[in-house]
């Protein structure tokens, strides 16, 4: 039982980073129908950008408080992180809607690799530690159950900044554009919303939320480097389709059943392979997931069948 409840708690805590991740991928899907496969190393800048600026404050306020130092590195990661995917869509993709789908998808890995490298020089390729600014100390709740103060920290900052975009997306009147867009951006163009805006907004609201999830996987595993951005974003990438790729709901679903089927993997996996596999062999259960979801569901678990009229 202490078993079960750990990996609960520990595949809710990587699922909530998924789906945070996830939701950038669905966003722009629904509204383009393009798979941004750099958007994995737009967590990874707003990472290193966090880590440099909490070098920089140590270095000028050694006794500043951690909470504060977090928020600052916080405030200067996610406007750099937002200007990356406000660059990336009106230079590298808006060129290409109108082109076939081949081409926004090359485009979409060559901006990966550019960030990566653009990554390596900065900041080289070693790993670099991340400072811990909350406490790491484990918590007991229950006997044989350990949760840091980290873990508490972001399924509560996910869970908040899900609450937020989904109120933003249905409350508000540049939601209701992203829906319009999104259902038709021809139409939506011919009733006065502006596309180009929407879909540039859309851009910078997920690579907002990247951000936090890269300071937040980042403090979860404390460590940082060029290359941390691929990994989870291929698995977010998995969710969003797991859940309904340009569905919401979807991605923060699919995130989070990720991130608990990850767990119970990695919790589980020798017995149930008798020893001849090891934890370090979890991330297989993303990609199973993967292909079983394409085979039998493509649509997702909250996606909705389309059917094109002839």
């Amino acid at each position: 039982m202490e078993t079960l409840i750990q990996q609960t708690i520990n595949g809710l805590v990587i699922g909530s980073v998924y789906a945070l991740i996830a939701l950038g991928y669905t966003m722009v899907y629904g509204i383009l129908g393009l798979i941004n496969f750099a958007h994995g190393d737009v967590l990874m800048v707003g990472a290193m950008t966090a880590l440099q600026t909490m070098l920089f404050l140590m270095g000028v306020a050694p006794g500043m408080s951690p909470l504060v130092m977090l928020t600052i590195a916080l405030l200067v990661a996610i406007p750099v992180s937002m200007l990356i995917g406000f660059t990336m869509e009106r230079l590298a993709y808006r060129r290409l809607r109108n082109a076939p789908r081949l081409a926004p998808l090359i485009t979409a890995i060559g901006m990966s690799f550019l960030l990566q490298t653009i990554a390596m020089i900065i900041w080289g390729r070693n790993y670099h530690t991340f400072p811990q600014l909350i406490s790491t100390t484990p918590l007991q709740p229950v006997e044989g159950v350990f949760v840091t103060p980290v873990q508490i920290v972001i399924v509560i900052v996910s869970a908040l900044l899900m609450i937020g975009l989904t109120l933003l997306v249905s409350r508000t009147r540049i939601g209701r554009a992203m829906r319009a867009t999104a259902e038709n951006h021809r139409t939506a163009s011919l009733m006065g919303v502006d596309t180009n805006a929407v879909i540039a907004f859309t851009f910078v609201i997920g690579a907002g939320l990247a951000a936090v999830a890269g300071v937040m996987y980042a403090s979860n595993y404390g460590i940082a480097h060029y290359g941390m951005g691929f990994m989870p974003g291929l698995k977010a990438f998995t969710a969003a389709v797991l859940g309904g790729i340009g569905n919401l709901g979807g991605a923060m679903v699919g995130g989070v059943v990720l991130g608990l089927v990850e767990s119970f993997g990695a919790g589980y996996i020798e017995h149930l392979t008798f020893g001849f596999l090891n934890s370090s062999y979890q991330d297989i259960f993303a990609f199973l997931i993967l292909g079983l979801v394409l085979i039998f569901r493509p649509t997702g678990l909250l996606g909705e069948r389309v059917s094109d009229r002839a």
